[in-house]
């Protein structure tokens, strides 16, 4: 049985508030997979994407990277929140490394099989924390903004980085996803993009429909960048 739990954590006096989902039925720990979240902050999209992980046998943990009760309901509230953290990169790989301590210390977790994937914000914040040359297997950005921060990358970064783009993401333009490429083979990442044709931001949320933006749902291209985390994050774990 799929569980599902809210968890809260902290550290220097901040609380964050996520949820967790396991299956119950399975013995011993297993890896865990952390989920960022889109500008939005933590919601019922990636409780379901914690749910849907946990079905393939992993830990899900979507994580809170604004802060509890920091959440959005409009995309002007959402950008405001964003903007402190895109405004400083540190502070938001405080906040992706407190995740991942937290996750490597939960009882159903092999500590040693961490991973994090991340929708549209979400993408750059697992960006990051591949960048920082942290210790975990994977990471996977569906969707993601690649602009580097302001800090020092890691002589090398060891997490295996997938990146599932929209080839018309006007948030991800073509000289940044080239960037990105050429940025993760200096620091030595084992890292793979592949590239949707007819998709553009947005493309695995149903609710996105603002074609004019640029924003869409593409149902195709979500079910085979889902299919591609699966076989990734498989391969990462084995």
């Amino acid at each position: 049985m799929i569980v599902t739990e809210p968890i809260v954590y902290e550290a220097a006096n901040s609380k964050f508030e996520g949820t967790i989902s396991w299956d119950t039925s399975q013995t011993g720990p297993r890896p865990g997979v952390m989920i960022a979240p889109t500008f939005k902050g933590q919601s019922g999209f990636e409780t379901q994407k914690a749910e849907l992980l946990a079905e393939l046998g992993y830990v899900g943990f979507a994580i809170d990277i604004y802060g509890q009760g920091k959440r959005a309901t409009t995309p002007e509230a959402a950008s405001a929140l964003m903007a402190v953290l895109n405004d400083d990169r540190s502070l938001l790989l405080k906040h992706m490394q407190l995740a991942t301590t937290t996750i490597r210390q939960l009882p159903q977790v092999d500590e040693k099989k961490i991973a994090a994937i991340g929708f549209c914000f979400g993408g750059k914040c697992v960006l990051d924390l591949a960048r920082s040359g942290i210790d975990i297997r994977a990471v996977v950005s569906f969707h993601g903004i690649y602009d580097p921060p302001p800090l020092a990358t890691a002589t090398k970064i060891t997490a295996a980085v997938l990146v599932l783009h929209g080839w018309e993401d006007p948030l991800a333009p073509r000289e940044q996803t080239v960037a990105l490429a050429d940025e993760l083979t200096q620091y030595g990442a084992d890292w793979q993009i592949h590239m949707f044709g007819h998709t553009a931001h947005a493309f695995t949320n149903p609710q996105a429909q603002d074609r004019a933006s640029g924003m869409f749902f593409n149902s195709l291209s979500a079910e085979r960048g889902w299919k591609m985390m699966q076989d990734f994050l498989q391969a990462q774990f084995a």
